[in-house]
């Protein structure tokens, strides 16, 4: 029933059946099943998440990878599933894509203040700082 409603990685099960109270051999007994029956698979719900923090949340490459490892999935299937879905992807066009959702349709930076506010906020989302400095300046510059 879980299952239904989104991917979810092992961890994530093991806890949500933890806080409903089964013991840890039925746990172990669950999980066994569900991955016999490929229910869950990690590397799929890595997938999953990396698809949809870039594609709809807009996020870079470092904060896919730490929402990933947060979901409870191994650091190589982590890296892999980010390696995978950037390989598709321009960081420099999702830098803007990010940044104009920012700024609301207006197309330059208004002042120093805004500037390190948007480097905050870019940084945040994971981007690499050097990339944010590039793309900030030519906003500035326009």
């Amino acid at each position: 029933k879980m299952l239904a409603r989104r991917e979810l990685s092992e961890m994530q099960v093991r806890q949500r059946l933890a806080r409903k109270g089964y013991d840890r051999d039925a746990i172990d007994a669950a999980i066994a099943r569900l991955r016999e029956e490929r229910a869950i698979d990690d590397t799929r719900v890595a997938e999953a998440i990396a698809r949809t923090e870039t594609s709809v949340r807009r996020r870079g490459r470092l904060r896919v990878r730490m929402q990933i490892q947060r979901a409870g999935i191994a650091n190589a299937t982590a890296k892999r599933a980010v390696d995978d879905v950037f390989e598709a992807i321009d960081d420099d066009a999702l830098i803007e894509a990010s940044l104009a959702k920012r700024l609301r349709g207006r197309d330059t930076i208004a002042d120093d203040r805004e500037f390190q506010r948007l480097y905050r906020y870019l940084i945040g989302q994971g981007f690499e700082s050097d990339r944010v400095m590039k793309a900030l300046s030519a906003r500035r510059a326009r």
